[in-house]
């Protein structure tokens, strides 16, 4: 590694913010990349499921894909974060025994918890079926799903060691190979097996997942621990210590979105809850590049400046501006085209799923918002504080769910959904305020209300205007705000290094 006067010899020395934000794009850049390329895998991957399974098909993968969320993160216990976070702090002072230390403490944890994991899903598979389904038919496949937390975990703290040490490109290269080995496997055992493949299918996935992430973890350059018994317990004690506040708040999320998928399920039938499924995770596709951006590589470079509130609040607000500006162009887009992205990505069986769809891209708007400004909490290590917050969060949407879905079917998951982060947003910023101090910038709040006034008027004009009106306008819409956000980035990214054609371009409309 250069000495840092080489580094300056070697570049140009940018402003700070202008180096901030160039570094929250690279990051994002590179996540966004490898997102794009598995949106790409994954559009492949979902026609092709579309093709083999019918609604009801759905709603049971959605089902299984919940029972193994829920049962990962309570075997996880919280390690994958708390290791992130102790590896960030070690890499910070740049102590190599120490990040070796956490290392060997994060692998040998998982797997240990991995194993127990697996072992308490296998004997609670019956009653898990049925709590979810009804009845005991689905026991077998959800034991088989025992192997899938297993090895999820296992991966976990693989990929722990790689987040904290901000290996960034390691991680979007491991999130491209997973999805498309994983593509490669579960499609054929689908096509074979039917809904009877579904849960082998989530073991191979789970397992080829894990064989990349240790592919990976092993590059990584680590000194030999030398660490005693006694040291080895110590550790593994503040891992977990640390961990049980991240694994209660999994645990409340995965249970909240396992509440919400069994309330349409039980309360609509397997039909309904593959739309829900299908909305949910179309809802997200865009999204996740810039939500996944935050926890991959903001999260680390927040903990290393949590103790400077004037720091942490200038990180926050640079990286709120920079995911508004990436995010609201992709949300207006999957506003006017639902129904369209929905047949694309499933077939014309799955066209009811169009409003729920919308709504939720409405709350999703909104998570881009109240995201950046949560994690203050998280790198200052409030635990009860987060807790408490994420358990309020649970609360309002299964509370609304239930409520909405006896009142609009399976829509009300979506209005649900919402409505639920309304209120985050609400309670995280004066929580926030008294934490660090912190105030969203002037520049901030007037692009994040141009943004939800936006979205909120072309959803609107969908649901009051004819088609033919609507559709034109949202489309002409969003172009705008595509505009504006390429222009902005542009701007906040050195704009006098840009060509002198785009700079022309982007100037359109600019005040002399």
């Amino acid at each position: 590694m250069p000495e840092p006067a080489a580094v300056c010899d070697a570049v140009p020395v940018l402003p700070q913010g202008a180096r901030s934000h160039r570094e929250i794009l690279k990051s994002s850049a590179l996540i966004g990349g490898s997102s794009a390329i598995n949106i790409g895998i994954g559009m492949v991957r979902t026609k092709l499921m579309a093709l083999l399974l019918d609604p009801a098909g759905y709603g049971v993968l959605s089902a299984y894909m919940q029972v193994c969320d829920l049962a990962r993160s309570v075997a996880q216990m919280g390690l994958n974060a708390s290791g992130v976070r102790q590896i960030a702090e070690a890499a910070g002072s740049h102590d190599a025994q120490r990040i070796a230390h956490v290392a060997r403490v994060l692998s040998r944890t998982s797997l240990l918890c991995g194993l127990l994991g697996a072992v308490l899903l296998v004997a609670l598979s019956a009653p898990l079926a049925a709590l979810t389904f009804g009845d005991t038919g689905h026991a077998g496949a959800i034991a088989w799903l025992g192997a899938a937390v297993f090895f999820s975990v296992v991966a976990g703290g693989q990929g722990a060691l790689l987040q904290g040490l901000r290996r960034i490109g390691d991680m979007a290269r491991l999130s491209v190979i997973g999805a498309l080995m994983g593509t490669l496997i579960a499609v054929p055992m689908v096509y074979a097996l039917g809904t009877d493949g579904l849960a082998p299918a989530l073991v191979m996935m789970a397992m080829v997942a894990l064989a990349a992430s240790w592919w990976f973890s092993r590059r990584v350059e680590l000194v030999e621990p030398v660490m005693s018994l006694p040291q080895m317990a110590s550790e593994s004690a503040a891992l977990l210590k640390l961990g049980l506040a991240f694994m209660a708040s999994g645990l409340l999320m995965t249970g909240a979105a396992y509440a919400v998928r069994t309330i349409v399920l039980r309360h609509s039938g397997l039909e309904a809850a593959g739309i829900y499924y299908a909305a949910w995770t179309l809802g997200g596709l865009y999204l996740g590049f810039v939500l996944q951006s935050l926890g991959t590589d903001f999260y680390p470079r927040l903990v290393g400046v949590a103790h400077d509130d004037e720091a942490c609040n200038r990180m926050v607000n640079e990286q709120a501006q920079v995911s508004l500006l990436l995010a609201m162009p992709g949300v207006l887009f999957t506003l006017v085209v639902a129904p369209l992205v929905l047949t694309l990505f499933y077939s014309a069986k799955f066209m009811p799923a169009v409003e729920t769809l919308r709504w939720i891209c409405l709350g999703m708007a909104l998570r881009v918002l109240n995201w950046p400004i949560g994690y203050v909490v998280v790198a200052k290590n409030r635990q009860v504080l987060f807790f408490s917050i994420e358990a309020a969060w649970v609360i309002v949407n299964v509370t609304l769910t239930w409520w909405c879905v006896d009142a609009f079917g399976v829509t009300g998951a979506g209005i649900a959904f919402l409505g639920s982060n309304v209120f985050h947003g609400l309670i995280i910023y004066p929580i926030v305020r008294q934490l660090s101090g912190f105030r969203w910038t002037a520049t901030n709040a007037a692009t994040a209300w141009f943004f939800l006034s936006l979205i909120t008027a072309v959803f609107v004009a969908l649901q009051t205007l004819p088609a033919r009106v609507a559709i034109p306008l949202g489309l002409f819409a969003t172009a705008c705000s595509a505009f504006f956000s390429v222009r902005t980035l542009a701007q906040l990214t050195l704009f006098e290094r840009l060509p002198a054609s785009i700079r022309r371009l982007l100037q359109l409309g600019t005040p002399a």
